[in-house]
This record gives C-alpha cells, sequence and structure tokens, in this order.
C-alpha cells in the first residue's frame, strides 16, 4: 500500500454511496503547476505500475459490520449478553444518561419544570406518565383501562437488579403485569430503595397487541418521615435524583418502549447534533432532519435499516425485516417525504441509475435478458455479464433494456441524496471520525464495549461557521473520489485529485491558527493528507521532481506540524535520486535545526548527512554525539531456518521443534542459554498500555473542548503539543510518584478500576495484570516515567518503533528484578530510523537494550 493511503483511509472512514459534488469537482480546471499528464521520462501515465497494482489487489476488504449488528441487536443471544452486562449498570452509562448530560446549563426551561414537578410530587399531585414492558413474563392476557396498579422494587432479577414490577393493586395475589422500561427503573430504582417512595397508578389504555407496551400513569403517594425533607444535603441529593427521572419519562415518552434501540439509539443522534451544532445547518436542512420522527415507526425503522446497507440499490422484494409490517407503505412515505428515491418505470431510469439497478439482478436473470436481445456472452462472471449488458444498453435500445430489468426486478429504491448527505454530516458531527457510526450505539448497548468517564466541558465550536464545514466535507470528499481512483487503477482521476488537493492547501497558511486539537478538522489538513498519498504515487513512478514539488509545497503552508520530519527526510531523499546530493545535504542541515524535526526523522537526517557530508561537500565532517557516542550492544543467534529466499520471512524450527519466526526464536534463546530471561514479544503495545494505565486519571481529567462526544478513548489532543502543556503541573506529579516506586500500585487500582474499559492504546486482551506489574516492576520507576514522559511530550512522534522485546527477570528474594528491551533482526534485516531513535533514546534514559540478530543456518 502506497505510504499515506492507510491514513487516508481512516480519514475517510465509511465511504458515501452518493458524491453530489463529482461531476463539478472534476469538471472545474485547475492549475497545472507540476504537468502532471505526462511523466519524466515522457511516457503516457494512464496506468499504474506492477507494483502499484498489485498491492491494490492485495488490499483487504473493508469489514462492513452494522447490518450484522443491528440484527444481532434484536436476537435471543444479544439480550442475554446485554442482561449480563446490566449487572455493572454501576460501571457504564446508558446512550440516553450521556445524552442528559450534555444539557449543561442550556435546559434551564426543563429544569424549572422539573422543579415545580418535585413540589407537586412532595404533595403527590404529580402523576408521571410512562409503559409496561415485559408482558411476555406476565400469565395476566386481559387488562382493563383504568384498573389501578402499584409498582414494586425487584432487586433479586438476575437479568436487571434495577428491576421493578407492575402490579395489580386490587388483586389479593398482586399479579404481575410486567415491569417498566429498563431507563426507567435505572433511574427510579434508588429514589424507592433510598428514600421509600411508594407509587401507585392506573392503566391508561390497552393495545391491540397483547404483547405491545401498555401505557399507565402513576403517582408518588408515599413517603417516609425520615426521607429527603429531614435533611438539607439529602434534599438536594434528592432533588437531583428526582430532576433525572423527569428527564428520562419526558423523553421515553418522545421515544416509546415500542422503539428499537437502533431507532432510539438514530433519533438520539440527529437530536444532539441538531442542539449542539444548528447553526451549520440551513432553516430547510433542520426541518428535513426534524421532520424524521413524525414517521411512522415502520417508515423509521425502515429507512435505517437501509440507510445502514452497503449498496445503494435495494429491491423491494427482497426488503423483510420483522419489526416492519408494511414496507410498501413506508418505502411510499419515505420517498413522499425525500427520504428515499425509487423507480419502477423503465422511462424514469438514466443509464447510471441502470447501470447501478443492474447491480441487483443475479447471474441467471442477467443471462436471460442477454439472451432474449441475442447478445451472446461466453463468460460466466457476474461483472462480465453486466459490462455485456450496459454496453448493449448504449447501443440505443435503452427502453427494451431498461423494461427487462425492472421487470425482474420489480419495484427499487434507494436512500435520496439529500438524506444521505445530511445523515452523513450529522454521524460526522456527532462522532467527528469516519469510521464510528450507529453500529457504536450498538456494542455500547450491549455490553461489549465501555467508554470512559469523563466530562465533555465546551469550549469554542470546532466548526465554528458552515463555510468551514461545507469546505471540510468538499475535502473528504475530493479524498474519498481519490481513494476509489486508487482501487480501480484510473491514474488520471487520482492525478486530478492531486492536483485539486496541492491548489488547497496554501488557504491555510493565511487562516488564524486553530486549537491543535481541531487542526484536523480542517479542509487543508485533508488535502495534505493527499498531497502526501501523491507523493508517493509519483515516488513509487519515479516522477522525483513533481514529488519534490509537493513536498516544498507541503513545507511551506505548515510551519507548525509533526510530520515535517518525514516530510524533510523524503524531499531529501528524493534530490538525491535526482542526482542533486549538495541540495539534499543542505535540506538535510536545515531540517535538523527545524523543532518540528524529531524522533526517527532527526536520526534519519543526521545519518543522511554523515553519509553526503564528505569533501568536498564538507570540509569538517561533522559530529552527532547520539549516533557516535552511543553504540548499542548487540548479540547474535543461530537457527535452523525453513527458507533462505531473498524477500520472503524467514521462518525457522525453535528448540521445542515447531516452527516460529525470529521473535520466538529470540525468547527461547534468552530464557535458555541467554540467562533465564521471562519475556513476550510486545513491541510498542505494552508501553502504551502501562502509559494508558498510569496516566488514566489525567487522560480524562476536566479540560475543556477535548472531549466532544460520549465515544472517545482518548482526548482529541494527545497527538498534539498542547496535551503535555496543558496539564504539565498534574502530569509531573504523577511521574513524580512513578518515579518514587508507586508504579505498581497506581497501576493496580487503574487496572482493576477501569479493567476492559476502551481507551487508545491499552490492549486489554494482551497483558494480564501479573505481566504488567512484573514489568514496571523490573524495569524500575525512573525508567518507566522517563518513558511516560517522553509520550506525553509527544504521543505521535514516539508511539511507534519500540523494540519488539520485553525480557524480565527476578532476583533470588522474588522482590528486585532487572529488565531488558530487545530488537530482534533477521541477518539481512536493518534498524529503521524510528527504532534506532527508540534504542537511543531508551539508553539514555537509562534502559538496558539489545540488538539480537538471528542468522539462519541453511543447508
Amino acid at each position: 500500500m502506497l505510504t499515506g493511503h492507510e491514513s487516508l483511509l481512516r480519514l475517510i472512514g465509511k465511504r458515501r454511496r452518493s458524491l453530489p459534488n463529482r461531476q463539478n469537482l472534476l469538471s472545474v480546471p485547475t492549475p497545472n503547476s507540476l504537468n502532471l499528464d505526462v511523466n519524466d521520462s515522457g511516457n503516457d501515465s494512464s496506468t499504474f505500475s506492477d507494483d502499484l497494482s498489485l498491492s491494490r489487489r492485495k488490499k483487504k476488504k473493508r469489514r462492513l459490520t452494522q447490518t450484522t449488528l443491528l440484527q444481532w441487536s434484536g436476537s435471543k443471544q444479544s439480550e442475554d449478553t446485554l442482561f449480563i452486562h446490566t449487572q455493572h449498570h454501576h460501571q457504564q452509562q446508558s446512550i440516553l444518561d450521556c445524552n442528559l448530560d450534555y444539557d449543561d446549563g442550556s435546559c434551564s426551561e426543563e429544569v424549572s419544570k422539573t422543579v415545580a414537578a418535585l413540589d407537586e410530587a412532595n404533595g403527590g399531585d404529580e402523576a408521571i406518565h410512562t409503559f409496561i414492558v415485559g408482558r411476555k413474563f406476565s400469565d395476566v392476557q386481559v387488562l382493563e383501562t383504568g384498573a389501578k396498579i402499584s409498582l414494586l422494587r425487584h432487586p433479586q432479577n438476575i437479568k436487571d437488579p434495577n428491576a421493578i414490577k407492575v402490579l395489580y393493586a386490587e388483586s389479593e395475589l398482586s399479579e404481575m403485569l410486567g415491569y417498566l422500561p429498563k431507563d426507567v427503573s435505572q433511574c427510579l430504582s434508588p429514589l424507592i430503595d433510598e428514600y421509600d417512595l411508594k407509587f401507585e397508578g392506573t392503566i391508561t389504555s390497552v393495545p391491540k397487541n397483547s404483547s405491545e407496551a401498555v401505557p399507565i400513569k402513576v403517582v408518588c403517594h408515599k413517603m417516609t418521615s425520615d426521607g429527603w425533607k429531614e435533611s438539607e444535603s439529602a434534599g438536594e441529593d434528592f432533588k437531583l435524583l428526582w430532576e433525572k427521572f423527569l428527564q428520562v419519562v419526558e423523553h421515553q415518552m418522545q421515544f416509546p418502549p415500542k422503539t428499537t434501540r437502533y431507532q432510539l439509539n438514530f433519533n438520539v443522534l440527529v437530536q444532539e447534533v441538531l442542539r449542539s451544532c444548528s447553526h451549520l445547518f440551513t432553516d430547510d436542512e433542520k426541518a428535513f432532519l426534524e421532520s424524521f420522527p413524525s414517521l411512522s415507526e415502520d417508515s423509521q425503522r425502515l429507512f435505517i435499516r437501509l440507510y445502514t446497507r452497503k449498496v445503494p440499490w435495494f429491491r423491494l422484494s427482497n426488503i423483510s425485516y420483522p419489526e416492519v409490517s408494511d414496507s410498501l407503505q413506508a418505502l411510499k412515505d419515505l420517498t413522499v417525504r425525500g427520504f428515499m428515491t425509487s423507480v419502477e418505470d423503465a422511462n424514469d431510469l438514466s443509464y447510471q441509475m441502470m447501470k447501478e439497478i443492474t447491480e441487483l439482478l443475479n447471474v441467471t436473470e442477467l443471462r436471460d435478458i442477454l439472451s432474449v436481445n441475442k447478445v451472446n456472452s461466453r463468460s460466466s462472471r457476474k461483472r462480465d455479464l453486466i459490462n455485456s449488458l450496459c454496453s448493449y444498453y448504449n447501443d440505443g435500445t435503452r427502453m427494451n433494456i431498461g423494461t427487462m430489468i425492472l421487470e425482474r426486478t420489480g419495484l427499487c429504491a434507494k436512500i435520496s441524496s439529500t438524506a444521505e448527505t445530511l445523515i452523513w454530516r450529522v454521524e460526522r458531527l456527532f462522532f467527528l471520525n469516519g469510521e464510528q457510526d450507529l453500529s457504536s450505539f450498538v456494542l455500547l448497548d450491549l455490553g461489549i464495549i465501555k467508554y470512559p468517564t469523563y466530562k465533555c466541558i465546551d469550549s469554542e465550536q470546532i466548526f465554528s461557521d458552515r463555510t468551514k464545514l461545507l469546505a471540510y466535507e468538499e475535502a473528504i470528499e475530493v479524498a474519498q473520489l481519490m481513494d476509489e481512483s486508487l482501487d480501480s487503477e484510473d491514474s488520471g482521476t487520482v492525478l486530478n485529485c492531486i492536483r485539486i488537493a496541492e491548489t488547497r492547501i496554501t488557504s491555510s497558511s493565511s487562516e488564524p491558527a486553530l486549537l491543535a486539537a481541531f487542526n484536523c478538522f480542517t479542509a487543508p489538513w485533508v488535502y495534505s493528507k493527499m498531497v502526501l498519498l501523491g507523493v508517493s504515487f509519483l515516488e513509487n513512478q519515479k516522477r522525483y521532481n513533481q514529488a519534490v514539488h509537493l513536498l516544498r509545497r507541503l513545507l511551506s503552508c505548515f510551519s507548525c506540524d509533526g510530520r515535517r520530519g518525514y516530510w524533510t527526510v523524503r524531499l531529501s531523499t528524493d534530490l538525491e535520486h535526482m542526482g542533486r546530493p549538495n541540495e539534499s545535504l543542505s535540506v538535510a542541515e536545515q531540517g535538523l535545526l527545524d523543532p518540528w524535526v524529531r524522533a526517527g526523522s532527526r536520526i534519519g537526517l543526521q545519518r543522511r548527512i554523515l553519509r553526503l557530508a564528505k569533501p568536498p561537500r564538507r570540509w569538517k565532517p561533522p559530529t552527532f554525539p547520539n549516533l557516535n557516542d552511543n553504540k548499542i550492544p548487540e548479540v547474535t543467534i543461530q537457527g535452523r531456518s525453513l527458507n533462505c529466499e531473498v524477500g520472503m520471512k524467514n521462518r525457522f524450527y525453535g528448540e521445542d521443534g515447531e516452527q516460529c519466526g525470529v521473535e520466538k526464536l529470540a525468547l527461547q534463546y534468552y530464557n535458555g542459554e541467554g540467562g533465564g530471561w521471562q519475556g513476550m514479544h510486545t513491541e510498542n503495545s505494552i508501553w502504551l498500555t502501562i502509559f494508558g494505565l498510569l496516566m488514566w486519571d489525567i487522560l480524562f481529567s476536566d479540560v475543556p473542548g477535548v472531549f466532544q462526544t460520549r465515544f472517545q478513548t482518548a482526548p482529541l489532543d494527545l497527538d498534539t503539543e498542547s496535551f503535555y502543556l496543558t496539564r504539565k503541573e498534574a502530569i509531573e506529579s504523577q511521574l513524580e510518584k512513578v518515579a518514587n516506586g508507586m508504579a505498581e500500585e497506581i497501576l493496580i487500582i487503574s487496572y482493576e478500576t477501569h479493567r476492559g474499559t476502551a481507551c487508545r492504546g491499552v490492549a486489554w486482551e494482551r497483558f494480564s495484570l501479573e505481566e504488567l506489574r512484573a514489568a514496571v516492576a523490573c524495569v524500575g520507576g525512573k525508567c518507566v516515567a522517563s518513558l511516560c514522559r517522553y509520550l506525553a511530550q509527544d504521543y505521535r512522534s514516539w508511539c511507534s518503533g519500540m523494540p519488539d522485546l520485553l525480557l524480565w527477570r527476578f532476583k533470588e528474594n522474588g522482590y528486585e528484578g532487572e529488565a531488558k528491551l530487545v530488537e530482534v533482526k533477521s541477518e539481512k534485516d536493518r534498524l529503521s530510523e524510528q527504532q534506532r531513535a527508540w534504542l537511543l533514546l531508551l539508553m539514555d534514559s537509562g534502559f538496558h537494550v539489545e540488538i539480537c540478530k538471528v542468522r539462519p543456518a541453511c543447508a
């Protein structure tokens, strides 16, 4: 894969099915300062190199999990999983809780209503409307409107310790009718348990279907004399709990229990974005999104189901969801309201629509249409049959082919471009990335993932106005177009995208500086990613002159950027490829004066200077103490190799006779004749895990603006210098504790408190607490503190390239130990500059490091 492509894929995230500005972007003339139509040797650049084509064919498919997760959330297995994780409710916040917590001072009107309702509740006059759910657990089949009911706590419920039963109040046997909804009981159960509240009420109506939720109203009519009234502090606690309870009840009335979970999540997502980012939508767009809850239940569910599917078009005959009772009527309603586009008449088919709908046909249907039109196609591949059909369509028999296609597909529909554009924007604004979507709600609801607890403290808006948002969206659109073109090996469009990006990164230099954490949400940032990918693309084709031009543009436009080191190394390297060593040396020397050139990039430039700065270019040889004075210890071992071919990953027979890689072979050596070391192949993972656990409270401390959503695993500024500068006092205080021998204690408390909670860098599944304790105990507090300080100061530069192995061994007393970090290389491998930078840094910090070279013994 081309350098920078993976990063661009993460930025794009889930591809949009329609790009409304595609034609405009490609048709607008852009300056061609790079002369990208012809390569340096004069050859046409309409095709990729063989290496690029091979890398594209090997690219892994994106994993699409949303449909499966939505189906899973309705399965028996998922219900069991959800109930199991509900037992740990004190460690988790529901989606509803998270969104209610966003209302920090902006809901004064609702609070006033809550206070008034509280006063009335104290007198027993306030009726609360909610529902009876879980009717399948009741033996009572026939209900009567107006029947009196009461509530009873059921803490012994193995599936939900917050459960509250609904009983017939006048029944001698206290027949159970069902339960209160989970969200309601979660807020109400503490009130009943702590303040001995009593509730009675009536059934307000009886639904036709006996399994549906039953509307009820209840009244709090009794409170013990030693309740909240006796204490002012207790009164405040009660007030907060009661306010939260009323908010949940009010929210539930908007989305009653018959609403499916994914339907509720979708509405929460849209409403939250409209509340916090209304300035980024026009009045028409807001009206369109606000109209969604007014759609029928079937229409809402069908839309969400289809939106989360991959393909653009759907056959009505293939749409079948158990929770959607009438798909045809739902589709009609969605089409009328502008959320869907449907076609069942050949007159409405454009060529592009026909081409997309043809994908819905199976091989048998395609062959049938081709045979009727007497078109011979010997291929049995669907793609070849579709191409033949499209070619025939262009020959002038449009109506005939279109009619035949729709006769077989029946009514077809897809999400309208307006709806897709707006919902895509809503997801971006809610999650602030393209990788998370509605499946994140599902994973949280099922208890598969837990997010850390932190406060979302408002600061300035990421997108201060609509113009900046639209520019960012258009940049993402160009990035997706470039990615699609790389997939299809359309180098002409790739070059066009590079031209567009190169002309649009200029604007960043004249704009006022944003918070460093927000820079990645600007259009120039996205275009810089594309330009870097363009550099790799041009280097792959040996078009170094144009690659040099792009690198100079990046360096001139982004003066304060952690990527400057890599750009400078590439610029110096490409200049040398062009036969300009003097200029290459000058670029490397200037790069060392740049404070943003760090870690492996700095080592790389130093090594280039040592190689290039020889007489007559430089009469005085340069000296770099970190390269010359520190010699990294090396050890060489020998192993029985399975293969000695150049270019293939070396495999060996281990001491146990099993096949293994160089890392496992090295572990066996160090455990045996190498000194009785215990250890593991960890690379970066164990150190990022230790950093996350030791710095947990600082990572998720209250800093304005760095937490914008409840689905983050790290603060937004972790990759920037501001992370350390903003929290310097707290970080240094924590590192002092670590250096003074408290690392193991902090680690244990953090591990046991937050186990299983998602945090960037923390790999819960890879390391046990015992292994982590052994690591920090044997490495020593001062070394661990030093490593954590480097990560806190510049996480972006130092989060990769760490040594392969961590080895440790305890002394005879069992309390003191020592550790060693080892980089393992096969005989012909060499250290990357980032790996060399880490080894030198670790040596300076007091770590024991070593390079282990494995030499194969080929027969």
